[in-house]
């Protein structure tokens, strides 16, 4: 039984009115799931609980929770030729007024819900989403970090053990991802869809094919720079039609 892991899962999702190339299109229903390792992957953990373990070269880390602030997602359409974030005057794309919202990463085999919205029916290519740091600037922002008190100036979070030390990383990283769809995502009218962004955590604290405290990319650490560049290429999009968590429909 997977366990729900949006926390802020009464949010407002608005989606932007965009016009398509080809004239109005029929809404239709797409599920934006998260998923970190795909169905029928074994999970390592001993006690059976959530977690996500690794053992390399001697060395065990322990992963029992992954958190981290997304602020919008958007989908672009074959028929557009830009997808710029953030323009209210933006008719390249269809965008989720989602943010900012904290995702607790399903660390069990398969994929998991954490919002649906309609979109109107067509052939998309690419999905943009912000790995986002709250900014004290901005008021809805203020409204995430006075609900998330851990979250003050920190994108993503990531508690466990390694080498049975208990260790919190965390990281104010606030990039765009902007993920390609292949082969791209067909939203048929009147067909429910799912996307599923697969994140890859166990490639965030191997460095060099060294699997390394998590405890030293922290701010100022010395592998804070590595494991955030393995934080920004640990993401995939892909249409998910049996929440597998990884694409394939058999």
């Amino acid at each position: 039984m997977k366990r729900p892991f949006v926390i802020a899962l009464l949010l407002s999702l608005g989606l932007a009115a965009c016009e398509l190339t080809g004239g109005p299109t029929t809404a239709s229903s797409v599920q934006v799931s998260f998923a970190t390792r795909a169905t029928g992957a074994p999970l390592l953990s001993a006690t059976g609980l959530a977690s996500d373990t690794q053992i390399v070269g001697g060395s065990t880390l322990i992963i029992t929770k992954v958190e981290l602030v997304l602020r919008q997602i958007e989908m672009k359409s074959t028929a557009s030729t830009a997808c710029v974030s953030g323009e209210e005057d933006d008719d390249d794309c269809e965008e989720f007024e989602i943010g900012p919202v904290l995702v607790d990463l399903p660390l069990t085999p398969g994929a998991d819900q954490a919002f649906e919205a309609d979109v109107p029916a067509g052939t998309y290519s690419q999905v943009d989403f912000e790995v986002h740091k709250p900014d004290d600037g901005d008021p809805a922002d203020q409204l995430f970090v006075l609900q998330n008190p851990d979250f003050a100036d920190i994108s993503i979070r990531v508690t466990g053990t390694f080498d049975g030390v208990p260790f919190v990383h965390t990281t104010d990283l606030d990039v765009e991802q902007e993920l390609a769809l292949v082969p791209n995502l067909i939203v048929a009218e009147g067909v429910n869809t799912n996307l599923t962004i697969f994140v890859d955590i166990s490639a965030w604290y191997l460095v060099n094919s060294v699997l390394v405290d998590p405890a030293t990319a922290n701010k100022g650490g010395q592998y804070e720079s590595e494991v955030n560049n393995n934080i920004k290429d640990s993401f995939d999009a892909f249409e998910d039609p049996d929440g597998s968590g990884s694409g394939d429909d058999d």
